[in-house]
């Protein structure tokens, strides 16, 4: 459990990306808090412009994206986004590449 919220946690953006991107979660904060990993990533999102992408950069201490995270890209986008996994990183991380629609 952490004693950060995530309000005290730094944005993983600030702008609308009109390109494609990578977000970075895999920082000590991330490690300790899975919901602030899928609020960043739906963040993240939220930031990438139409007709690009976004790849979300999972800290492995959550283990495969698929058992926390796409279900929640689901919720929040529909058919709004896709999204892959690409791979996982030699550093343990995930990759998951979302396209916004």
């Amino acid at each position: 459990m952490t004693s950060v919220t995530h309000d005290e946690v730094e944005s993983i953006t600030d702008r609308v990306h009109h390109n494609s991107w990578s977000a970075n979660l895999e920082k000590p904060q991330h490690a300790a808090d899975r919901e602030l990993v899928v609020a960043q990533a739906k963040d993240a999102v939220e930031h990438t412009a139409s007709d690009h992408h976004v790849n979300l950069v999972t800290h492995g201490d959550h283990g495969h994206p698929e058992t926390y995270l796409f279900a929640e890209l689901e919720a929040a986008f529909g058919n709004d986004a896709t999204w892959e996994y690409v791979e996982q990183c030699g550093c343990g991380g995930h990759v998951t590449r979302v396209h916004v629609q």
